[in-house]
């Protein structure tokens, strides 16, 4: 599972790492720290031109350069993009009100910092989707 994590704050990236190791949760996590090396990433462009396309994008939504709402713009835009889930990661509960007002689609709000058992249960599930539809393909 390859993991997009865009957060500029490195204590927070770090926590979330730990939470995803501490619940053994099999991934590959690529880390960008503001909004337009995300988008860079997420497009595949410049250094970013032969990354794996992430199965999971966890973002901060106050971000240097781009916020994480102009990326999630960016993504609902892009028909191929907006399929990848988005799970966004915040300090301000009222982050969950402007998510919902935009009609972003957002897989799951995480208020920061991070609850693990639910974080690692989330990120688990999406995996073994992942893995019921990679075999589903493979047998058609």
């Amino acid at each position: 599972m390859e993991i997009l994590l865009i957060e500029d704050d490195l204590a927070d990236a770090r926590a979330a790492l730990q939470v995803l190791d501490h619940g053994h949760v099999r991934c590959r996590v690529s880390l960008v720290c503001d909004g337009v090396e995300a988008l860079a990433f997420i497009h595949r462009k410049g250094i970013f031109a032969k990354t794996p396309r992430p199965d999971l994008i966890l973002v901060d939504m106050h971000l240097p350069k781009k916020s994480g709402c102009e990326i999630l713009m960016e993504l609902q835009a892009d028909e191929e993009l907006r399929t990848i889930p988005v799970v966004v990661m915040s300090t301000a509960e009222t982050c969950r009100t402007l998510l919902a007002s935009e009609c972003f689609a957002v897989m799951e709000f995480m208020p920061k910092p991070l609850d693990a058992e639910r974080f690692v249960a989330m990120v688990k599930s999406l995996h073994f989707s992942l893995l019921t539809e990679l075999v589903a393909e493979s047998m058609v």
